[in-house]
């Protein structure tokens, strides 16, 4: 392979993404990383460890980000041996984080300034979709860039769209994260209705499940509802607030009035103040019947 892949944010979704490009042949760096375990991994199936973005990028053609948010990215990108130090031509960004557009035109600004390409890139999926390289990719960015970051972006992903320009990507993911998070405020508030009318969570799913309202997030929502197995969907609510967050700071920029954006945002935000905000997504189910005095977990045995 020509181009050489740098990568930093190795965590849930990261690794599985830097594991397929070392697959495909991808000569990769990877960034020093708190926690050990995927370094020590992907050190073992070929990799490369650097100590710094600066250097991440001193050894790479195309650096790929997947990491919390934007003000990850922006301290990537302009902090102390930092993206922006090793400026020069021919050298690529690709932002597989989910993202505030906002932040995200100006990062892209200033790399452009410094002769560095620029690509926001977040992932649909799970850890087990990167992993499995069946992940999709929303993408924005030039024409010319996206021909060249396509077979890359291939590697842990079965389905790349190119949206547009830069912006448009993370501007996508996070209108798909708005319908996610809907979802779970919606479900854990009907169900918490159901529970408080008596009709328990399995008799609740025996009437949605396979039907028009049905879909893989119901699916993995329930997952945790009704078989309470916290990893069946592995984002925290501490994440959904701040893509919600993202969303009203979108909106704002637009001058588009969201209502229901900030009901779904506040859902989260209630859960995070009251410290469950390492919780998994669809214990949002429990904080919201908690409140409500009742409770969706099956009588003990």
């Amino acid at each position: 392979m020509s181009e050489r892949v740098g990568f930093i944010g190795i965590g849930l979704m990261g690794q599985g993404m830097a594991a397929n490009i070392l697959a495909k042949g991808y000569p990769l760096t990877v960034l020093a990383h708190r926690n050990r375990a995927p370094v020590e991994a992907l050190l073992a199936q070929g990799a490369t460890e650097a100590a710094s973005p600066r250097e991440v990028a001193e050894r790479s053609d195309i650096v790929i980000l997947c990491v919390t948010g934007s003000r990850e990215v922006e301290a990537l990108v302009f902090g102390p041996d930092g993206l922006m130090a090793a400026a020069r031509p021919g050298l690529a960004v690709v932002d597989c984080s989910t993202a505030d557009p906002v932040s995200t035109g100006r990062v892209a600004a200033a790399l452009a300034e410094a002769g560095i390409g620029f690509a926001d890139a977040p992932m649909g999926g799970t850890p087990a979709n990167t992993a499995a390289g069946t992940a999709s990719c929303m993408v924005g960015a030039s024409d010319e860039l996206f021909a060249r970051i396509e077979p890359v972006l291939a590697c842990f992903s079965s389905k790349v769209t190119h949206l547009g320009p830069v912006g448009i990507g993370h501007t996508m993911k996070l209108v798909n994260n708005f319908l996610s998070m809907g979802y779970a405020a919606l479900y854990s508030e009907a169900l918490t209705l159901a529970a408080k009318a008596g009709i328990d969570p399995g008799r609740f799913d025996s009437v949605i499940r396979g039907s028009r309202m049905d879909c893989g997030f119901y699916q993995t929502f329930m997952g945790y509802v009704l078989d309470r197995d916290p990893n069946s969907h592995r984002f925290t609510i501490r994440n959904g607030l701040k893509d919600t967050t993202y969303l009203e700071s979108l909106a704002n920029a637009l001058g588009v009035a969201n209502p229901v954006g900030n009901a779904v945002k506040n859902a989260f935000a209630h859960a995070v103040a009251t410290g469950r905000g390492d919780l998994h997504v669809p214990q949002l189910s429990d904080i919201v019947a908690e409140a409500n005095g009742v409770s969706l977990a099956p009588p003990a045995a």
